[in-house]
């Protein structure tokens, strides 16, 4: 059986001021320092929520913390200030193609055509770019920017694209 990263109780807290992201600092899991910024991905669950493709974000101080959607915290009916079970695994798993990018790529056969041509590294760098958008609106923009390259048939990576 696979041994978990963590299973332990953390404190849901949030950053200060409007926007703030509620977030649970968690103990005793190191940067990866192969991955941009540090992240590491990792599925398993919140309390009875399961979660997958998600990814542990460095909080600049060699800690890593989990954000936690008001979508989560709803379903689980915990909030700022609240305790909740956190079981993460490492997540091996290849990434998985959006479905709001399958559907824009769908619509544009050549796009389609050259994106799926693509190597798995390049498919997973790209689909990992959008999953990481902290708003729709950046996860918008990143699709269409991925499929304006594709269609073109051009050859890119994502460190030379910035739209944040």
């Amino acid at each position: 059986m696979e041994k978990p990263l963590i299973n332990k109780k953390c404190l849901l807290q949030k950053y200060p001021g409007k926007g703030g992201w509620t977030y649970a600092i968690i103990p005793g899991i190191k940067q990866d320092k192969k991955v941009r910024f540090g992240w590491v991905k990792v599925r398993g669950h919140i309390d009875d929520y399961e979660i997958k493709n998600v990814r542990l974000m460095p909080m600049g101080d060699g800690r890593l913390f989990l954000t936690v959607k008001a979508e989560i915290r709803k379903k689980i009916r915990k909030e700022e200030g609240d305790w909740i079970k956190v079981v993460l695994f490492a997540d091996r798993a290849p990434a998985e193609i959006p479905r709001e990018l399958i559907l824009c790529l769908k619509d544009d056969p050549t796009a389609h055509k050259n994106f799926m041509a693509y190597s798995d590294a390049v498919k997973k760098q790209f689909t990992d770019w959008i999953s990481g958008a902290r708003t729709d609106e950046t996860k918008v923009r990143r699709i269409a920017l991925t499929i304006d390259k594709a269609s073109r048939g051009e050859k890119f990576t994502v460190q030379k694209i910035s739209d944040e």
